[in-house]
């Protein structure tokens, strides 16, 4: 019948039971012989027959905001700010963040899986050019600040505090003050040891007046900041070039559409800058990119009525964007101030040159939905979606309940015989809501595929719905075609 299994697996999987009968049977008739029993017992553990069914990922186990069972956006929210664009709008539908103050949220189990690989991502690209992984303290003295000018320049961006004692604090929104001083304690540097690269990926805060767009605009964010070491000039500006050539491969390997545009140093410092910039309308910053070559620039360093081009002279038209990485030449501007010194090849003492590179990992995420979606469903970029496949079952008491069996039967083949995706599955087991709930839900949460066991999985052949979210289509396929197409689904 359609849907039983080969004769050949029933036949090993009885010889299977039938050994565990004789294990049973020979454990009371000689009850001595333990030893040998327990030998057998260890020698099943390495017997896929013994194995007992993989254990399965299931959506009713999942914490989930309300605002996905309820689906209707939570109250909450517009007490705190207005909804104000598509990605927060779909994130909060989603339950996928959750409003706790202004400009702060809570970051819901598939968000944080999301992040998690974009983490990934960013390393790996950090990691191929050099760069070392360190955490500093979020906590940073004034003193640093004051000594590099910015605890003044910052305003009330900064978020200040006191401890007990009376020493002055503040949460660090970046952290050039505190990476040079760790450098310059260390002692002298040796050209030898350069390019310096150090970087994390941290939690940091700023005190915006207006918190707006969920995580585009917060108060508190993550982002990755690496600080870069150098003996000259030259050296600087070529680690300076690797790294964006790095933000380039991660915002390509995203599927994302950026523009590298020419920006002004604002109250960090230093002699260049360029800003990634997602084209979104929902952007704050205004671009002007040229007709005909890759010029582009933030109206911040041009005249607003400028219509040319000062590379190749052709029409500069007017964009918005969202930044979501900026690159800084620093040059000496604190290497001079906390005395983080190098030894030359000549055998001289001077500043080290540095840069400064932000990308921010809740601001990808988020710019990442707002560019990519639908106004009705979220569509993340794949190598990131929080899990790849979701399983819809059959409702219970449908005239498709039979077809459960067969749906959870092809969840188990798949974590079987595509083990990169083992923990990229899951099943919605909500069988009390309809195939069209559970459907919509799917959409909401942004799976890249959706598969359904309805009517067509109890004929012959069984055929399963897939639902294929990265090139729109619907269409129905064996088991054997689902494992092929998810096999060549691409991972972290």
């Amino acid at each position: 019948q359609p849907g039983e299994l080969g004769g050949d697996l029933k036949e090993r999987l009885l010889l299977s039971a039938d050994m565990g009968v004789l294990l049973r049977r020979w454990r009371i008739l000689f009850p001595g012989v333990t030893n040998c029993i327990s030998l057998c017992q260890k020698q099943q553990q390495h017997c896929r027959f013994y194995h007992e069914k993989p254990k399965r990922l299931l959506l009713s186990q999942k914490f989930l905001s309300m605002n996905l069972q309820d689906d209707r956006l939570v109250s909450r929210e517009t007490k705190i700010g207005e909804i104000t664009c598509k990605s927060q709008r779909l994130m909060l539908l989603g339950g996928l963040i959750y409003p706790a103050n202004p400009g702060c949220y809570h970051y819901m189990p598939y968000t944080v899986r999301a992040m998690e690989k974009l983490i990934k991502v960013i390393d790996r690209e950090m990691q191929i050019i050099g760069g070392q992984k360190v955490n500093m303290p979020t906590l940073c003295s004034a003193k640093l600040w004051r000594a590099s000018g910015r605890w003044q320049l910052m305003g009330k961006e900064l978020v200040r505090l006191a401890d007990r004692h009376g020493h002055e604090y503040c949460l660090g929104p970046t952290h050039e003050e505190a990476i040079t001083d760790l450098v310059a304690s260390q002692g002298r540097l040796s050209y030898r040891e350069l390019p310096l690269l150090l970087y994390q990926i941290t939690r940091k805060f700023r005190d915006e007046p207006k918190p707006r767009f969920g995580l585009l605009r917060g108060r508190e964010f993550y982002m990755k900041d690496m600080y870069t070491f150098d003996a000259s000039v030259e050296a600087a500006h070529n680690t300076y070039a690797r790294v964006c050539n790095a933000y380039c491969n991660i915002l390509n390997s995203l599927g994302l559409q950026f523009v590298k545009v020419q920006a002004a140093t604002g109250n960090i410092g230093g002699t260049m800058s360029h800003e990634f910039q997602l084209p979104a309308d929902v952007g704050e910053d205004k671009l002007m990119t040229c007709t005909n070559c890759d010029f582009s620039v933030n109206v911040e360093l041009i005249n607003s009525d400028q219509r040319y081009c000062p590379v190749c002279k052709g029409e500069l038209v007017e964009t918005k964007g969202i930044e979501v990485g900026h690159t800084f030449f620093l040059g000496t501007k604190y290497s001079s101030v906390f005395n983080a010194v190098l030894q030359t090849s000549e055998g001289k003492l001077a500043p080290a040159e540095m840069g400064c590179y932000g990308l921010g990992v809740t601001r990808i995420l988020a710019a990442s939905i707002e560019v990519l979606s639908t106004e009705d469903a979220i569509c993340w970029p794949s190598l990131i979606a929080p899990y790849q496949v979701c399983f819809i079952s059959p409702k219970k008491g449908s005239k498709e309940e039979k077809a459960t069996g067969l749906l959870e039967g092809l969840y188990d083949c798949v974590a079987e015989a595509v083990p990169q995706l083992k923990e990229e599955i899951v099943l919605d087991d909500r069988n009390h809501l309809t195939i069209g709930k559970r459907l919509k839900d799917a959409k909401k949460l942004g799976y890249p595929y959706v598969i359904i066991g309805g009517k067509n999985a109890l004929g012959d052949p069984s055929l399963f719905e897939v639902w294929n979210k990265n090139t729109g289509e619907n269409v129905f396929h064996t088991r054997e075609a689902i494992i092929d197409l998810l096999s060549k689904v691409p991972t972290c």
